[in-house]
């Protein structure tokens, strides 16, 4: 008698998604889709820093802040800090996943509106590393992209913002929704009135990155 020949069925293998930490900047900027860097020449007024932030950072020279990417991570919370509560509509949420289809990782911060999740549209993505600016920039640019791509398949056509930071210097990002990415130039500490400027000019485009429902439905009821 013949034995039956069983067949095996079909499983299909999820595709292994790239980490960001594994792109090339060529394989980051065709997920925009883009080709070039834009120079974006940022037009800000000053913003002078509180004595709060002046007397956090005279008690941090007790510190070694130069010598790993964990002291880069506490200025870049201290400058945040300064300048993001006062847009109460923005949440940062710091190691947050983030995916598409084909690639995912964390980002080492991630402004959202302030809801108790993270939710659409996701605004600013800001890297911070231990002075590889290069580095940062690749998984930036692709953090942006995949905030671009979730944004839009939840009907959010908005521009998203992203920062490169060490901790004393800082670079700023922006997809426009035309897949245009802007840069700017290096601005830093030796110049907080400026560098806060330019942080409080990207806080204000991400709350008008914000639908009105959604802003409206974070408000509290009177």
């Amino acid at each position: 008698m013949e034995q039956a020949t069983t067949i095996e069925p079909i499983v299909s293998t999820p595709r292994t998604k790239r980490a960001f930490s594994a792109l090339t900047m060529e394989e980051a900027i065709q997920l925009v889709p883009s080709e070039n860097l834009l120079t974006w020449e940022v037009v800000v007024s000053q913003r002078p820093p509180s004595g709060t932030l002046l007397d956090t950072l005279r008690r941090l020279e007790s510190f070694e802040l130069f010598a790993s990417e964990a002291a880069k991570v506490l200025l870049t919370d201290i400058i945040l800090a300064e300048v993001v509560p006062d847009y109460p509509q923005l949440k940062v949420w710091k190691s947050a996943p983030l995916e598409s289809p084909t690639v995912a990782g964390v980002a080492d911060y991630l402004i959202a509106p302030r809801r108790a999740y993270i939710k659409t549209p996701l605004l600013c993505a800001i890297e911070a590393k231990k002075d590889d600016f290069e580095a940062g920039q690749i998984q930036c640019i692709a953090e942006m992209a995949v905030c671009l791509h979730n944004n839009r398949r939840e009907g959010h056509d908005t521009e998203v913002y992203g920062i490169v930071s060490n901790g004393q210097g800082w670079v700023f990002y922006k997809l426009t929704r035309t897949c245009e990415v802007f840069v700017s130039g290096l601005f830093t500490t030796s110049d907080l009135p400026t560098l806060l400027g330019v942080l409080d000019l990207v806080c204000a485009a991400c709350i008008a990155n914000i639908p009105v429902s959604s802003s409206q439905a974070q408000s509290p009821s009177v």
